[in-house]
């Protein structure tokens, strides 16, 4: 089974304005409302792509509940933990002349909640994929992925991990079988500026001496790359289309390449759905579809 970890879920409320003027009323022509948070984008775009799994993380108030009805509705199983004090996010995208986001807060979570969390990944078994994606929040200690890692280390589970920085650099030594950065975040890693596919991959090689197994890089409109533990280098072009939301692509991404993997086995099979998924979704006001995926991908490839 693919679990997923959100520690800081949120509503997605996207308002479209034709012109926003600042100090006046301003009244939207067509809103939206979503679960977003990076592992539930991961579950949602998994399920599309006929995978099941189980998504994990925080809730707290009446968000948090819509939160988790979404998620179910779209056919994944939710095992969130109830936070009694607070509420989930709710994050406001406003789409006008220019887009412009306001990021709420959430809960704040304690070490009991944590203590609840871990009680739920002791029970995953070999052959289980964990996906950690996306920040914490700041009630939350700096380490907390680490000591997921930590404790199911050499339990046969696969490691999926999707941040930044140190949250991301400290778990590389308990070997993830994927790690996701995009190419902004693969050179503030080394604190230097990433350009082209032969600097990509080189960088990418250092994360592999530092533990983990195969990494993906997405390069925004450059495509993207893999190289997989073994050293092969899969590059590939961004599919031509329209940007019409990036929100989640990244996530999609890591979707259609845990998708495609954990179908055939095959990482460049893994790296091709992964490439469409991304992309599907940035050519969507929503995540992406199977249909969608399998139109890119025969674009592409076939």
């Amino acid at each position: 089974m693919i679990y997923t970890v959100t520690f800081n879920p949120c509503l997605d409320y996207i308002l479209r304005v034709p012109f926003f003027t600042p100090g006046a009323v301003n009244r939207c022509e067509s809103e939206d409302i979503f679960p977003g948070g990076k592992g539930i984008n991961v579950s949602m775009v998994l399920k599309n792509l006929g995978m099941d799994n189980v998504a994990l993380g925080f809730t707290a108030g009446f968000t948090g509940r819509e939160i988790e009805r979404a998620v179910r509705k779209a056919g994944c199983e939710a095992d969130f933990i109830r936070v009694e004090n607070g509420m989930s996010r709710i994050n406001v995208k406003l789409k006008a002349q220019v887009e412009s986001e306001i990021n709420g807060r959430g809960p704040s979570l304690c070490e009991e909640d944590i203590g609840k969390l871990y009680e739920k990944l002791d029970a995953l078994k070999k052959g289980d994929v964990l996906v950690l994606a996306g920040s914490i929040p700041d009630s939350l200690p700096g380490d907390v992925y680490e000591r997921i890692l930590k404790r199911l280390q050499g339990r046969g589970i696969r490691f999926v991990v999707d941040a930044t920085k140190d949250l991301l650099k400290n778990v590389l030594k308990y070997r993830p079988f994927l790690i996701k950065p995009n190419h902004h975040e693969l050179g503030e890693l080394f604190g230097v500026t990433v350009t082209g596919s032969e600097e990509i991959a080189w960088y990418a090689g250092k994360l592999q001496e530092l533990g983990a197994r195969n990494v993906l890089v997405s390069m925004a409109g450059d495509g993207a790359l893999l190289k997989t533990e073994d050293g092969t280098v899969y590059k590939s072009p961004a599919p031509k289309g329209e940007v019409i939301n990036s929100v989640g692509a990244g996530d999609s991404m890591v979707a259609g390449f845990l998708a495609g993997y954990l179908q055939t086995g095959d990482l460049q099979t893994a790296f091709r759905m992964g490439v469409a998924a991304g992309s599907a979704s940035a050519f969507s006001e929503t995540l992406a579809t199977k249909e969608e995926v399998d139109r890119l991908l025969a674009a592409l490839w076939e």
